[in-house]
């Protein structure tokens, strides 16, 4: 009797338990953004119709499945990938409006390509908007609770700590690293050079990825900087472990499951944690009075009482801002400057001018306007990534619209920069020229320029980014031309960040 009694008990359980998930997933896969959809409609926004579980991902999924051809090398290049990649944003645009919504699974999200809505976003200065939970939930493993995801206060708490480390006057001191990794660049390629007689068709993917990389483990580990190319090289390999194919389909809950997959990244991750909480035992247990990023990291992580959560994830997320946007900023710039030869020329001219071959002091990096519009430009036609993704935390307005809490909304960075509205008849064309008169001269709305984002989450790392592309540029500039390779295909791979898809093969020559 009483087993009889605990099984009905157990059989009662099961079924409550059951009907909660039911209800649980009922609510989180439909009615809540069902909600959210008629919040938004009232309003007068429309959209493509979602199907249940999908959304609008069957047809994302159909437009996006044609990929940029490979083109040859040599010809004039025009660089309009943005409508081949997300046909289906501007076919909706055309439809419903620059303000749409649109559905990715249980994920309601506006497009919102306004003018005036994306200015008074740029703006806007709340806490309440910050990333997505989508992002969030895609990204956690590479970014963890760091700077690049956090939102709100935590965001707010991490930038103060972290902000000031990249403010110009620091950026000058890390000059003659940058220019010690720059010269190991060169030295790589001198190598490669004497075997070829002064000439060499080489492919620079991975030189630019130890550049990049080198540069930060000085920058961040300092005189320990062999243990930060390790930790890393854990990093890279985390980044490509991710699934980034089916973040656009991933349903809630699947970075649980024990795939394959899910198990390399929870020990990646695992070891990258353990890798810098070694480095940061280390260094307490011998009072460090090093001066480099990591030790102010945790100095101002300490007094500011944040865990070491804080130091892991903000030194990943340092990691992967300054190592992969640089790092392909450089390839996509020596593409450009290898297949518009009078830019090129003009801007070897100008470093010769202003500093030959040696290394150029803070303020003749300045004086390299020329080297900085072929930077502008290449961010232009070539940014880190397609879109700006935010969401509100809690109700707020914006502009006429009332978002409710957890309206997510995409900024479509790439499609503006690529806009002829915006930028003329040449905007698919590489022409730096058009910022002789800066940003507000080339651009008909300046603020849709964002190559390293807007308001107040703009990224930290831009002064870094551009002293370092205009060093090593520089660098290459005044002592080699190069030329497309017959071995190049040009091609935009869409990952984390937007790289060339078959790498980068040039064919370089002593000048």
């Amino acid at each position: 009797m009483e087993m009889e009694v605990g099984c009905v008990i157990v059989v009662i359980l099961a079924g409550v338990g059951t009907m909660m998930l039911v209800l649980h997933l009922y609510s989180s896969l439909w009615w809540r953004p069902e909600k959210l959809r008629r919040a938004l409609g009232r309003q007068g926004i429309t959209g493509p119709r979602p199907s249940f579980l999908l959304g609008n991902i069957r047809e994302m999924k159909t437009s996006s499945s044609s990929k940029p051809a490979a083109l040859p090398p040599g010809a004039d290049v025009a660089h309009d990938y943005s409508s081949t990649f997300f046909p289906y944003f501007n076919r909706w645009r055309n439809i419903y409006g620059p303000v749409y919504m649109f559905t990715i699974v249980n994920n309601v999200s506006l497009y919102i390509s306004d003018p005036s809505l994306v200015k008074e976003m740029c703006l806007n200065k709340s806490l309440a908007i910050g990333k997505t939970s989508f992002s969030n939930r895609s990204f956690h493993a590479l970014f963890g609770k760091g700077i690049i995801q956090a939102s709100g206060h935590a965001w707010a708490v991490q930038r103060k700590i972290i902000a000031p480390e990249f403010f110009m006057d620091k950026v000058k001191g890390l000059m003659n690293l940058i220019e010690r990794s720059s010269r190991k660049l060169l030295e790589s390629w001198e190598d490669r050079l004497e075997q070829g007689g002064g000439i060499a068709d080489m492919n620079v993917d991975k030189d630019f990825q130890s550049f990049s990389a080198d540069v930060l483990s000085r920058a961040c580990f300092g005189s320990d900087y062999s243990k930060g190319e390790e930790i890393f090289s854990k990093i890279t390999t985390l980044q490509v472990s991710l699934p980034m194919q089916s973040f656009i389909s991933r349903l809630p809950g699947s970075d649980y499951l024990p795939t394959k997959t899910n198990r390399t990244i929870w020990r990646l991750v695992s070891d990258i944690r353990s890798s810098i909480l070694k480095v940061v035992e280390q260094r307490n247990k011998e009072e460090n009075e090093s001066k480099d990023l990591l030790q102010s990291i945790i100095k101002n992580a300490a007094e500011a009482g944040a865990d070491e959560s804080f130091v892991v994830d903000n030194c990943k997320n340092i990691y992967f801002a300054g190592q992969e946007t640089i790092s392909t900023a450089a390839k996509w710039a020596l593409v450009l400057l290898a297949t518009n030869q009078e830019w090129q020329t003009r801007a070897r001219r100008e470093v010769m001018e202003v500093c030959g071959a040696r290394m150029p002091s803070s303020e003749e990096l300045t004086k390299m306007t020329l080297l900085t519009q072929v930077i502008q430009e290449t961010l232009r036609l070539y940014p880190a990534a397609p879109f700006l993704a935010r969401q509100v935390h809690e109700d707020m307005k914006l502009g006429h619209l009332h978002l409710p809490k957890g309206t997510a909304f995409w900024i479509p960075l790439l499609s503006f920069h690529h806009d002829p509205e915006l930028w003329g008849p040449d905007a698919h064309r590489f022409n730096p020229d058009r910022f002789a008169r800066g940003v507000s001269g080339a651009c008909k709305h300046p603020h849709m320029y964002m190559p390293f984002g807007t308001g107040p989450r703009t990224c930290l790392g831009q002064n870094l980014a551009m002293v370092e592309l205009k060093i090593v540029l520089a660098s290459i500039l005044a002592r080699y031309r190069v030329s497309p390779s017959p071995n190049y295909c040009h091609s935009v791979n869409l990952g984390v960040v937007m790289g060339p898809k078959y790498g980068v093969n040039l064919v370089i020559e002593r000048v």
